[in-house]
């Protein structure tokens, strides 16, 4: 007779019997101290030139102190990128884990399909208790939340709607205070303490108009900011569309809605916006008086000047600089708030802090504000990730990363298996200190939206940890640029004879990379 493997079990070892079924049973949910909670705190267009912590021209301003906290106490990557420079879809790359062309979202007019996977709906059902205040900017309402309150649309900085499952209204203040408050409520009083929790802490802020908060109005008043060195590029070693662009400073920052200054505007003739119109429309009678005596003497100082060529070019860098450095204070000050409520509520210990923003942005250099290209400012965006007893601190990371790996990140944190829909790769090993065989040795880019706002043309590339190939595929037009020899992106380096096995080589790259990521 021939007997079972379970039928021998029980005869010879009874005593395993009991673990061996309760094992059986399936896996037991590990308790909320076993899985760490994770806070996604995302801003919008924070350029990694204005943290400190990352160094350059305005670290010395010390803009972003409890940002740098969080690096001294976790890792900070040097090498993260994302995959598409522009807000929506760089947010439905992050929850997707999946590039534009898969998700659906290759512009900000596209409208976000709530219905596919995406990671927050994965750690819910796996027993994580999901929440995202503040900017969304995806059009659809979101899913896989247990809770949420967020901008309609870009949002307002001052007096700002919100919208929830229940409708919309209108709350009196500042927006990133805010959307600080409606976090800090949720961990004190909707959080349910048995079980981990995903918070998905966004800010509109420091996008576009750059609007101060009450307490930063007069910040950086006494300081002169430092130019680029590419402050007036003249885009000649280039191909084409880096001087078709409609993202100047000197050119295309808008006197009122940008700069604030309606003395030299004349509502007559069309020149106050609706944005412009709508900022001043929405202060009340207290915060406009903050306002007026905030920009009033400046403004009148600037008329009285009567300054034309490069010297107003250089004031509107000043006021644009420091309009965005304020707005960015004032983030960095409400993410004290909560690192303090960690820290009060002995929550820090078990809690991941992942600090990223959609994308970089152009803080004078070429002569620009915005983002959307492939050239470093914009392609590259912020990352900063701590965990106590996991991530050591005061470390750095210099492999080639993208927000495309968020998604997978935060599922393998949380002990939840991958989709094999996504596209990334988890940062766990290299926030372990390790540094896996096969990582990455290009990352891909594409960007979608023109015709459209700013009119930069549609690209697509490759960039490796020196060198970077961007091609202009509607013109035809190529770039080659070796970050090493040329950091700012000066000179294309494309046709020339040098650098056709390099050449070779990164078409290749790209085109493997197509491939594996299935773009049309």
């Amino acid at each position: 007779m021939i007997l079972s493997t379970g039928r021998v079990l029980r005869l010879v070892f009874p005593w395993l019997i009991l673990p061996v079924l309760l094992s059986s049973c399936g896996p037991t949910e590990p308790s909320s101290e076993d899985r760490p909670n994770i806070l996604f705190v995302f801003t919008d267009d924070h350029a990694v030139q204005a943290m400190g912590a990352y160094g350059g021209r305005l670290a010395g301003l010390d803009p972003t102190p409890n940002l740098d906290r969080l690096a001294r106490e976790g890792m900070l990557f040097r090498n993260a990128f994302v995959t598409n420079s522009i807000c929506a879809p760089s947010r439905a790359v992050i929850l997707t884990g999946r590039h534009s062309h898969l998700n659906g979202i290759r512009t900000n007019r596209d409208s976000f399909d709530g219905s596919q996977t995406t990671f927050p709906k994965l750690l819910r059902r796996a027993g994580y208790q999901t929440a995202l205040v503040g900017k969304w900017h995806l059009k659809s309402e979101p899913t896989g939340f247990d809770y949420w309150q967020v901008l309609p649309g870009q949002g307002n900085y001052y007096n700002p709607d919100f919208r929830t499952p229940q409708g919309e209204t209108r709350e009196t203040g500042y927006v990133t205070d805010l959307i600080t408050d409606k976090a800090l409520q949720w961990l004190r009083e909707e959080r349910d303490p048995d079980k981990p929790f995903l918070l998905m802490y966004q800010h509109k802020a420091p996008h576009r108009e750059w609007a101060p908060g009450p307490e930063q109005l007069t910040l950086y008043d006494d300081v002169e900011i430092p130019e680029p060195p590419t402050l007036f590029d003249d885009y000649s070693g280039r191909a084409g569309p880096a001087a078709l662009q409609e993202m100047t400073i000197a050119r295309h920052l808008h006197l009122a809605r940008d700069l604030k200054v309606f003395e030299l505007v004349e509502p007559s003739a069309g020149g106050l916006d609706r944005d412009a119109v709508r900022l001043r429309d929405r202060l009340t009678d207290e915060q406009r008086q903050a306002w007026d005596a905030a920009y009033g003497p400046k403004n009148r100082e600037l008329v009285e000047a009567e300054l034309d060529g490069d010297d107003l070019v250089r004031w509107k860098y000043q006021r644009y600089l420091k309009d965005y450095l304020r707005t960015v204070a004032s983030v960095d000050r409400n993410l004290g708030r909560v690192l303090d409520f960690l820290d009060e509520r002995d929550l820090a210990r078990n809690t991941i802090v992942v600090y990223s923003s959609d994308q970089g942005f152009y803080l004078g250099e070429h002569g620009w504000y915005d983002k959307r290209w492939m050239y470093e400012e914009s392609l590259r965006t912020p990352l900063v990730v701590r965990w106590p007893g996991v991530v050591e601190a005061g470390s750095e990371n210099r492999h080639l990363v993208q927000n495309l790996d968020f998604a997978q990140t935060f599922l393998e944190m949380a002990g939840v298996d991958e989709p094999a829909s996504m596209q990334g790769r988890s940062l766990l090993p290299l926030l372990k200190g390790m540094s896996p065989r096969g990582w990455r040795e290009a990352i891909y880019y594409h960007y979608y939206e023109f015709p459209g706002p700013h009119s930069v043309r549609r690209h697509e590339g490759v960039r490796t940890g020196r060198h970077k190939l961007i091609h202009y595929y509607d013109s035809g037009e190529w770039e080659l640029f070796d970050l090493e020899e040329d950091p700012h992106e000066l000179w294309s380096v494309y046709g020339r004879a040098e650098y056709e096995p390099l050449l070779k080589r990164l078409r290749e790259s790209l085109q493997n990379l197509k491939s594996q990521y299935k773009v049309p």
